[in-house]
């Protein structure tokens, strides 16, 4: 009798897991809370304006390309058809249970898992023999807890976060205050800007945004998606190549940095603006990389967008808001691009200590196994450029294991890897590591990492011409190949 795999979540990470699995012949329960598969990209989570921060040939499948009408950067809905074609291509659909939330998780007396899942029709239980966790770490919206929310609500006041403001119409002719810095948060200013009656960002940092042409010539993905723009920031135990521009070639290292950070400030006409983030692009490596919405820094050279930098809303009051530079602010609604909360609430708190550490960071192995934890996996669990490629590579990672062709390192040396990988996020971001789910912009070095232990590195000659190139999702094609081949002649 097949294995029964119970996944959380039907986002990027959990359709291509589910799709993997099915393959090798598992049987396969996927649990969805929202109405429709997607994740992030789902209708009922996507703000205006959403699109790829990535053109479409590095986020795509290996093995499903996205359609050859679709622009460079695909738009959210565009994102969302095309998963749900991958979906019906791979077969997964049927294996769906939508609007179904996981509210608990509990180790079974066989060392599987009893679920209990609520969905339209009640509460039922279900059994599985391993529970793999997909649901993202962008799933649970974390909101300020405003002083004075309150009566602002109770005047009538809307604050929501960007995840849950779908419609670009419900702003029109008010006063809004969009908060934070980030992709989603600027893409919405910039979305809404022409029909409220104000827009203003309040952006307590400024972080570096990358152009999508640099030079309003040279396409981004030319200089930070392939292996020598990831080069350029420090790997944990930078090697070859690496190891030379971060020692004895810094300096062409930092010049090679310094020119694009030179011509995208000048692009960006960000002195004018006084939109210097006051840091060096390098930072950019620390916990996110942000691409700059069309049109937005020229909305607002005109005056059709503002921002008050420096700043945090530190009161509300109906109708309006107090600022931390002593100002205040007219506001009918307040959306926030302020992050997300990594949470697995469905998990009982025995299986909680194990699975985080006392500060609430995930303490998994090669950001998918906890320890001590029998039949518990993830997959998704990081943020980077290449989402679907990292879900993808670690979806067959898993599969591997599960079959019992991977073997793990003992938990003592697993756990110091660990402890190794959180001090060295802890230290390049400030803390701010997404409760230790981050690994942006070293996409690519973790690929390599679950590649390495699956013996299943790409040739040669396409990892160095990945230096130059963008690194391509087509170029993976060849892992699932050699992995299904390899099952099939062990079978």
């Amino acid at each position: 009798m097949a294995a029964r795999i119970a996944i959380v979540g039907a986002g990027i990470a959990g359709l291509c897991t589910a799709k993997t699995f099915l393959a090798l012949g598992y049987e396969v329960e996927v649990f969805e809370k929202e109405p429709d598969l997607g994740g992030v990209w789902s209708s009922a989570r996507r703000y205006p304006g959403l699109t790829t921060q990535n053109p479409k040939e590095t986020y795509e499948f290996s093995d499903w390309p996205m359609p050859h009408d679709y622009p460079e950067w695909p738009s959210g809905a565009q994102v969302q058809a095309y998963l749900e074609s991958y979906a019906e291509h791979f077969g997964i659909k049927p294996h769906i249970r939508f609007r179904a939330t996981l509210v608990s998780a509990d180790p079974a007396a066989n060392d599987g898992w009893s679920l209990t899942v609520a969905g339209p029709d009640g509460t039922t239980t279900r059994d599985c023999d391993w529970l793999i966790v997909c649901n993202g770490i962008f799933s649970i919206p974390a909101l300020p807890p405003f002083p004075g929310l309150d009566a602002f609500r109770a005047a009538g006041g809307e604050v929501l976060h960007t995840s849950e403001f779908t419609d670009a119409e419900a702003a029109r002719g008010k006063h809004v205050l969009v908060v934070g810095y980030g992709k989603s948060s600027c893409d919405v200013a910039n979305a809404i800007a022409d029909r409220s009656a104000s827009t203003t960002m309040v952006a307590r940092r400024l972080i570096w945004k990358i152009p999508k042409r640099i030079g309003n010539l040279v396409n981004f993905k030319h200089l930070f998606l392939n292996r020598l723009g990831e080069g350029l920031f420090p790997w944990i135990e930078p090697k070859g190549f690496e190891a030379f521009l971060h020692g004895r070639g810094r300096m062409v290292r930092n010049a090679m940095l310094g020119s694009v950070e030179a011509v995208i400030a000048k692009q960006l006409g960000l002195k004018a603006l006084h939109l210097d983030p006051g840091t060096p692009l390098e930072t950019i490596a620390r916990s996110t990389v942000s691409l700059v919405s069309d049109g937005f820094y020229e909305r607002i050279a005109r005056g059709g967008l503002d921002i008050e930098r420096d700043a945090e809303i530190v009161q509300l009051s109906p109708g309006q808001a107090s600022l931390s530079n002593g100002r205040k602010l007219p506001a009918d609604m307040v959306i926030c691009g302020t992050g997300w909360q990594q949470r697995v609430d469905f998990l009982p708190a025995e299986i909680l200590r194990k699975v985080t550490d006392d500060r609430g960071n995930f303490r998994l192995y090669r950001s998918m196994v906890p320890l001590g934890v029998p039949r518990l996996l993830f997959n998704g669990y990081n943020s980077s450029f290449f989402s679907q490629l990292n879900a993808e590579i670690g979806a067959i990672w898993l599969a591997a294991l599960l079959d019992g062709r991977l073997q793990l390192p003992d938990e003592e040396r697993m756990s110091a890897e660990i402890d190794r990988r959180l001090a060295w996020m802890e230290a390049r971001t400030g803390g701010k590591h997404c409760k230790g789910t981050n690994i942006v912009p070293f996409s690519i070095h973790h690929i390599d990492e679950l590649l390495h232990d699956l013996d299943l590195e790409l040739p040669l000659t396409t990892r160095i011409a990945q230096w130059l190139r963008t690194v391509r999702s087509s170029d993976f094609g060849i892992v699932w190949q050699r992995f299904s081949s390899r099952q099939a002649t062990a079978a």
